[in-house]
């Protein structure tokens, strides 16, 4: 049951035109290129209510956000979505603070380099460094890495990374609807189009053309979809049948059962892409099981 929350959501977007951006590639190299100018600030009411550090890592921003009075000893690192061309927003930090609130965990927010002004090798280096920086040192068991769509793709490299290494895997991978194959070729995408209020076909592929820079899209680094799937943490998933990126969400459930591993995947009838980053009920209840996840 979609709730009228959720409903009023999806009604607003088709009513806005907000897939327009991703249903023409013009248009998205355009909201690409504005975003490359815009300064990211951690909002005022976000020093409120948290201890805010900031770094830099590789010339790029990175921010840790501390709760007042710590629950555990759980480092959590969270990779904003956005196609790789878009920064962080609102929504972001609104649903960073839900998570510090039900975990009683620390989050580090990377502002990570976009394209086109920057490629893949860019961000996945700043991405690698704020991680080792972070979180490398701490024990395996405090380590949570999660991100959704294009953090969630940044989030399965670096667990990726982290066993290519040889180092222990963090306790848990948490994606939310993550773009996991960039060459977004899967026919489910097309079959989803007239559902989705948000996202389309051409312009994600038109995002991971400036974010690739030449590279092969099925490359592990840019689709991790196509790397190494075993022996990598505790994995959980939650998506949206709505989402026209529902099919990388199946397609990692179904690769990662293949290698003799569990996943937990959770599929919300109705949902849109990046609903979970929105006050809807669906939202509040994904944030209720994470923090259950989390503290196993």
């Amino acid at each position: 049951m979609v709730s009228w929350q959720a409903r009023a959501v999806i009604a607003k977007y088709w009513v806005t035109r907000r897939k327009q951006v991703f249903a023409d590639p013009g248009k998205l190299r355009e909201s690409a290129e504005s975003h490359q100018a815009e300064s990211v600030q951690v909002p005022d009411w976000v020093h409120r209510h948290f201890d805010v550090v900031e770094s830099d890592v590789l010339g790029h921003r990175c921010y840790t956000l501390h709760p007042h009075e710590p629950e555990n000893s759980q480092h959590i690192l969270y990779l904003h979505g956005g196609a790789y061309v878009h920064q962080v927003e609102q929504a972001h930090w609104r649903f960073v603070a839900r998570l510090i609130v039900s975990t009683g965990s620390v989050v580090t927010v990377p502002i990570y380099p976009l394209a086109p002004t920057h490629s893949y090798d860019e961000t996945l280096a700043m991405i690698w460094e704020t991680y080792q920086r972070a979180l490398g040192d701490l024990p395996a068991k405090d380590q949570i890495i999660m991100g959704d769509s294009a953090g969630g793709g940044l989030s399965l490299f670096v667990a990726q990374r982290i066993k290519h290494h040889g180092r222990p895997q963090p306790r848990r991978l948490v994606l939310f609807a993550p773009w996991l194959d960039l060459t977004t070729t899967d026919p489910g995408i097309a079959e989803r189009e007239s559902h989705d209020p948000f996202l389309s076909g051409p312009g994600l592929r038109e995002a991971a053309r400036l974010y690739a820079d030449g590279l092969d899209l099925r490359d592990p680094r840019l689709s991790p979809l196509f790397g190494d799937l075993s022996g990598l943490a505790p994995i959980s998933v939650f998506t949206g049948t709505r989402d026209v990126l529902l099919t990388d969400s199946r397609r990692l459930r179904d690769r990662v059962r293949g290698t003799g591993a569990d996943v937990d995947y959770e599929e919300y009838p109705g949902m849109f892409h990046g609903w979970v980053l929105q006050s809807l009920p669906e939202a509040r209840h994904a944030t209720e099981r994470v923090s259950a996840l989390v503290g196993d």
